[in-house]
């Protein structure tokens, strides 16, 4: 077996490699550089379920990053448990090719309760005081403390919100070097997020000096990891699950759905709470997607007219399209509305932002019913921001109630970049860098087949394959020739 490790670097695309990556740039012209044909929806969840089982979301049943579970009448988003993906995993497939094969899967998602040998993903504490504090959680259970001994406490905090940045992409580096020579797994596969942060923020600007510098960090870190699995002999795979494309403003899909009187609320204290179970129709937005839930069949043929009438929506697709582009799950909503390139979908369903909920002025992941990338943002509205949110910590610990409600409910002019429809042109969506070029196929990568590429590069000797194969498959892009 040949050790392997796998880097995925989130919203890297073809585009992003060259002038500011040096190090990603010099393992795609020793090896080679591929686009990954990626699913739809475009997601962390669905898109990394897809990459370690081979499966459509149809078949492993991560349609997003979370979705309307109806036997609980409850949308949930970001669980964490690998039971709720269907299917093999390619460490369970390596495993089964080879008993002695081992594998560390660090920060991937769906990472609690994994087959994996040695895992580690963000799992904050949640107090009955209301607190949030930062934590991670592994297997075997004595590796949390180990890595908080070596490395300290996981930066969650920078992991996300509106102080993400490098250091928590820093943070899991050092781990996966950490567990890369404390137990020499067959297979490591890490997870670097922080160009998804200015990515969203700013756009995909290459002309901005912040996303230069972003790209320049990241490269650094992949440089590091790069040159330990060198000394180890071990072979290099660089993925992304998706490329962020700019965008100029949000589509409201709930608030539609509710002033056509299909999507219901409930009064708490003044404010108003989504009522999943006693709604119509109401839509899990996430990115550039979101899963309309019809409570009635019949409605179905009405609703869909309805969205394919709002501004934004590029298409609606119904149980023939859902099958076609593998998102036919029991999990996706009777509809799936597709945003146009330029827009992405909020998940407001209120219609006056005094009676917003509570928590859409925070960062609160779980709470949400649909993705909120304004969490990426200070309010700007706030004049000291960080004065302010200091100031709200200070108070908790103080033993007050206080919200960290320093969020924006801004939802049109701030985020400039997104994902979750394919990409109009493949040198902006997802990319496969391998050091193996003799591996790689002629043309793009195709996100289901991820997985058998990366069990070849552990049981295939590309030394005994015929020279003119690896000639024959060096690729496309201008950096790897």
């Amino acid at each position: 077996m040949n050790k392997t490790l796998v880097i995925l670097v989130v919203g890297l695309s073809p585009r992003l490699v060259g002038k500011y990556t040096p190090n990603l740039a010099a393992l795609a012209s020793q090896g080679g550089l591929r686009p990954l044909n990626t699913v739809t929806p475009a997601v962390t969840c669905s898109v990394q379920s897809t990459l370690v089982t081979g499966l459509p979301p149809a078949g492993h049943g991560a349609v997003a990053n979370g979705w309307y579970f109806r036997d609980l009448s409850e949308v949930w988003l970001w669980r964490q448990s690998n039971r709720l993906v269907s299917g093999e995993k390619l460490w369970e497939a390596g495993k089964a090719r080879d008993p002695s094969f081992t594998c560390a899967k660090l920060f991937w998602w769906y990472n609690m309760y994994s087959s994996a040998d040695w895992s580690a993903t963000p799992r904050p504490m949640y107090p009955a005081d209301g607190r949030k504090i930062p934590d991670h959680y592994t297997y075997p259970p004595e590796l949390h403390d180990e890595l908080d001994g070596k490395l300290g406490r996981f930066p969650l905090f920078t992991f996300w919100g509106p102080v993400a940045d490098i250091t928590s992409s820093r943070w899991i580096a050092d781990a996966t070097r950490h567990v890369m020579d404390t137990r020499d797994p067959t297979l490591t596969l890490t997870y670097l997020p922080h160009l998804d942060y200015n990515l969203q923020r700013l756009g995909p600007d290459l002309e901005h000096p912040e996303l230069q510098r972003d790209l320049q960090d990241v490269d650094a870190l992949c440089g590091e990891l790069i040159d330990a699995a060198r000394r180890d002999g071990r072979r290099i795979i660089v993925v992304s699950e998706y490329g962020i494309t700019p965008v100029n403003e949000a589509v409201h899909i709930n608030r539609v759905l509710r002033r056509a009187g299909l999507l219901a609320v409930r009064n708490e204290q003044g404010r108003e709470q989504l009522d999943a179970g006693a709604s119509q129709a109401f839509a899990v937005a996430d990115h550039q997607i979101a899963h309309v839930y019809v409570r009635n069949p019949g409605q179905v043929a009405r609703i869909r007219a309805l969205l394919e009438e709002i501004d934004g929506i590029e298409s609606v697709w119904g149980e023939a399209e859902k099958r076609t582009h593998g998102l036919d799950h029991p999990n996706a909503g009777e509809l799936v509305a597709i945003s146009e390139a330029d827009r992405w979908f909020s998940y407001y369903y209120w219609l006056d932002d005094a009676r917003a909920p509570d928590y859409a002025r925070t960062v609160d992941i779980h709470r949400k019913p649909g993705y909120d990338p304004v969490e990426l943002f200070f309010d700007p509205d706030l004049r000291w921001p960080k004065l302010a949110a200091g100031w709200r910590v200070a108070k908790r610990k103080l033993g007050m109630r206080q919200l960290l409600d320093v969020i924006s409910l801004n939802a049109t002019s701030l985020v400039k970049g997104s994902h979750g429809r394919v990409t109009d042109d493949p040198d902006d969506g997802p990319l496969v860098i391998s050091s193996e070029a003799a591996l790689l196929p002629k043309g793009p990568v195709e996100a289901t087949q991820f997985k058998a590429l990366t069990l070849a590069h552990v049981f295939e000797d590309t030394a005994r394959m015929p020279a003119k194969q690896g000639a024959a498959r060096q690729s496309e892009h201008p950096l790897a020739k």
